[in-house]
């Protein structure tokens, strides 16, 4: 592995937990989220010259928390009246020499601290879910961007604007209780679930899959789920990651290249973590009759999670739930997800039939979506010109690798 693979790896693993512990003590989530760059920056410029440290996590910890603290320091001198941050600055000062080993203490805690303050209501929802897949993902702007199918200068502008209103508005770094908390789980669970969408099917670089972003989603999903069991949602969304995750080894060949669902051996498969998420499911709809977005979800997934092969899917119900969750929270995916169950339960002639009713969805124009889906449809039905033409339009909208060259091998007319 290369330094600025190595660097970058580190990057994904501990630029969360950084952030969320220096938000503690400086109480401003753009300055913590600086702080942790710049710490980066050192990396990417002192690495290479000087070798990979033993510890990079210790490393990066330790040169964070000295910018920090020069922050701190500078603000307390220029502002005297500032007393809280003063002792602030008095407690980082006296942790320093063990915040290195402290880092992996209550992380949880702060993490889930921070994923709150970041999806607090004094912000609008798609500001919430940019910021918070900033810091708790690491996800790039254009990452974040082709997850919300928005232009890139439009989720910078969320993420400064996000910053700038916790900061004048001088928002506790806290985990909320009782109905604040309740008000805010739904989009601390949209952060989660795009956090692990972006890590099972990476929307740019050279990998499919992103394990490190799936596993650090699954984590603050079973916390949230610790913190409030009695939500059926944070149960449906904690079932459905797992049921997901149960397919990863089988998802990639040994190259690294994708396998589709339908092509996949199902004796890869993770069966302790489907029966874990058949057990969370049960929980959760015990809990409510009305099935909410993720449970909805949840009931899908587990629908391939019972089947010891795909002819064994029940597609009919997959169709079924599909259109319960386009009513219960309709969007442009959902439908092109519904149109692929809905050809494999009722032929594919049905299933194009709802992907060409969303043409025109200006959600979906730059997304390789549904050109992937009606060339599937379409070279089901015979009609393989056409299918060749969305096949290619897909790989040139794609921003995978991986993805692109397996839709350009469809493009191609090759083997799936």
């Amino acid at each position: 592995m290369t330094t600025s693979a190595t660097v970058e790896a580190v990057w994904r693993i501990e630029q969360p937990k950084l952030a969320a512990r220096l938000t503690r003590y400086l109480r401003d989530v753009g300055l913590a989220e600086e702080v942790v760059q710049d710490a980066f920056l050192q990396a990417l410029e002192r690495w290479p010259r000087d070798g990979i440290p033993r510890n990079p996590a210790a490393w990066l910890t330790r040169v964070a928390t000295n910018r920090a603290l020069d922050r701190l320091r500078r603000t307390v001198m220029l502002d005297g009246k500032h007393r809280e941050l003063a002792i602030d600055l008095s407690e980082l000062e006296r942790e320093m020499p063990d915040i290195e080993a402290a880092l992996d203490e209550d992380i949880d805690d702060d993490l889930l601290r921070l994923i709150f303050t970041a999806c607090h209501p004094l912000l609008p929802a798609e500001q919430r879910a940019a910021l918070a897949l900033r810091m708790l993902g690491g996800l790039s702007t254009p990452e974040i961007a082709r997850a919300f199918l928005v232009p890139e200068a439009t989720v910078a502008q969320r993420i400064v604007r996000a910053k700038r209103a916790l900061r004048d508005a001088g928002i506790a770094f806290e985990t909320p209780r009782g109905e604040e908390r309740r008000e805010r789980l739904a989009a601390v669970l949209e952060v989660v679930y795009l956090v692990f969408n972006e890590g099972y099917v990476a929307s740019a670089g050279l990998d499919w899959l992103r394990a490190d972003l799936c596993s650090e989603a699954l984590r603050l999903g079973r916390s949230l789920a610790a913190l409030m069991p009695e939500e059926p949602e944070a149960l449906g969304l904690v079932a459905l990651m797992e049921f997901n995750a149960s397919r990863f080894a089988a998802r990639t060949d040994r190259a690294g290249n994708p396998i589709l669902l339908l092509d996949q051996d199902r004796s890869r498969w993770d069966w302790s973590l489907i029966r874990r998420g058949l057990d969370g499911l049960n929980r959760a709809m015990a809990l409510t009759p009305t099935p909410g977005p993720y449970l909805l979800q949840a009931m899908i997934a587990a629908c391939h999670g019972r089947a010891v092969s795909m002819a064994d899917t029940d597609w009919i119900a997959i169709a079924a739930y599909y259109q319960a969750l386009a009513l219960a929270a309709p969007s442009p995916i959902v439908e092109v997800n519904r149109a692929v169950a809905v050809g494999m339960a009722f032929g594919p002639a049905q299933g194009l039939a709802v992907a060409d009713a969303l043409q025109d969805e200006p959600r979906l124009r730059d997304s390789h979506l549904l050109p992937t889906v009606r060339g599937h449809l379409l070279e089901k039905l015979g009609r393989t010109e056409e299918a060749l033409a969305e096949f290619h339009r897909a790989a040139e909208l794609t921003g995978n690798e991986r993805e692109r060259a397996l839709l350009i091998a469809r493009a191609a007319g090759g083997d799936v």
